[in-house]
């Protein structure tokens, strides 16, 4: 099973990144945070046991995370391989993932780090806008809906996300640097780390860069 591994500060571009990665490389796609969220919604088990730690405002341990990607892991959509976005977050969590995959006769074959400017992010973040039913993310510079305020989709509300704004952002980037560069020293010791810039000041999108990665990985 091919596994890879997804790295980006927040408005780095990564959803973008897993949508195009999903369909050319045909993987399934683990988002972390959609994972804990459908887990609690649905009642599961480790949900429900997630879910005392979320409503106190307690980070849900690694193990329990951990758990949640193996159930996935084990679905036939996994058979192709699989995307981890926005895991793992912390050392302790990246060394975890290593071991339950080491146990399932697999490993991270590759990991891509997204890299772009920090007060670039902070722009792109402060345009963006979510639709409150669908949760269609739009961009008032590069992508804007057709009404104002208004979901393409299905014609949801669209609103700015409190993780969103500018003073939230600013936290959320020095958490995620804090967090992230002994992630990096890990992968770039124990994996097949690529590093691509991208935004406006390097001239690249995030589509150029999943393009020339692929094009990296499949040796064209």
């Amino acid at each position: 099973m091919f596994c890879m591994v997804l790295l980006g500060a927040p408005g780095s571009g990564k959803g973008t990144a897993s949508k195009i990665l999903k369909e050319k490389l045909n993987l399934l796609h683990i988002s972390t945070g959609d994972v804990l969220r459908e887990n609690v919604k649905n009642e599961t088990t480790l949900g429900n046991e997630a879910k005392k730690y979320m409503d106190s405002g307690a980070l849900v341990p690694d193990e329990l995370i951990v758990n949640m990607v193996k159930e996935l892991l084990n679905k036939p959509e996994a058979k192709n391989g699989v995307i981890f976005d926005g895991f793992p977050r912390t050392l302790e969590q990246a060394e975890a993932l290593d071991k339950m995959l080491v146990e399932m006769g697999s490993k991270v074959d590759v990991v891509l780090k997204i890299d772009v400017p920090f007060e670039e992010i902070k722009k792109r973040m402060a345009n963006r806008r979510t639709c409150k039913d669908c949760k269609e993310i739009y961009s008032l510079d590069f992508n804007p809906p057709k009404q104002e305020g208004k979901c393409d989709i299905c014609n949801g509300e669209l609103v700015q996300r409190e993780d969103e704004k500018p003073e939230i952002v600013g936290k959320r980037l020095e958490i995620y640097k804090e967090q992230s560069d002994p992630v990096i020293e890990y992968y770039k010791k124990t994996n097949d780390l690529k590093e691509y810039k991208a935004g406006d000041e390097i001239g690249k999108n995030t589509k150029e860069v999943v393009d020339e990665f692929i094009r990296d990985i499949q040796g064209k």
